[in-house]
């Protein structure tokens, strides 16, 4: 690149490069460890929602439960949650859905904020570092009384640019996985509502006494 190895482009940025390393070290680590956990986390809302249909229709309570708790998605966690607490008042039930929801939310959103951190503090870095390397320049060039050549003054401000094209290298990946990650909570999000309507609406069609395998009722009395 410009002629340069990766490292003496490092080198030629300064003390600034190395924040910006840590930085970038960083955002890669968390980046690549909440990727995997959404990938593993992952599933399908219309899959889950079909499969569930059919296994509320023709199982048990216990059976569909049991089915909730080995695909280990924080859709299927809010499913089985909702049919645990089938038993208690609508507003209690309610409340612990939505906890477990929160709960589910918040294992998906950890550390996603230090990505936003990074990627809107890493251009500033870099900016700290091009102004501290134009002030410098510029010192040189008193020092000198002003006679310096034209070749001189533009390699010191190019070597002091670098800081603020490593920051941007850095902050934009970052700022796009972030972005790309909190679209997919949000989306989850949207999803858990959607499944707890459609369990709402199944319960309503359903009453305790209608409920395949065993009533809600019994359910709850039996926790």
């Amino acid at each position: 690149m410009w002629g340069y190895t990766l490292n003496d482009l490092f080198l030629r940025g300064g003390f600034v490069m190395y924040p910006l390393l840590v930085c970038s070290v960083i955002a890669v680590c968390i980046a690549a460890e909440r990727i995997i956990v959404f990938l593993f986390l992952s599933g399908s809302y219309q899959q889950l929602s079909r499969q569930l249909d059919e296994r509320l229709d023709s199982g048990t309570l216990e059976e569909v439960r049991d089915w909730l708790q080995k695909r280990r998605t924080p859709l299927a966690g809010v499913a089985d949650c909702y049919l645990a607490n089938l038993g208690r008042p609508t507003n209690l039930r309610d409340e612990l859905v939505g906890q477990c929801a929160s709960q589910q939310v918040s294992l998906l959103e950890r550390r996603l904020s230090w990505l936003s951190v990074i990627g809107h503090l890493a251009p500033m870095i870099g900016l700290l570092g091009t102004v501290w390397g134009l002030v410098d320049a510029f010192h040189q060039i008193e020092a000198q009384g002003g006679n310096v050549q034209p070749g001189d003054l533009a390699s010191g401000i190019w070597q002091a640019l670098l800081t603020t094209v490593f920051g941007l290298i850095v902050a934009l990946p970052t700022l796009a996985i972030y972005h790309f990650l909190d679209n997919r909570v949000a989306a989850i999000t949207l999803q858990m509502e959607w499944l707890v309507a459609e369990l709402n609406a199944w319960l309503d069609s359903n009453p305790p006494s209608a409920t395949p395998g065993q009533t809600a009722v019994e359910v709850g009395d039996e926790s």
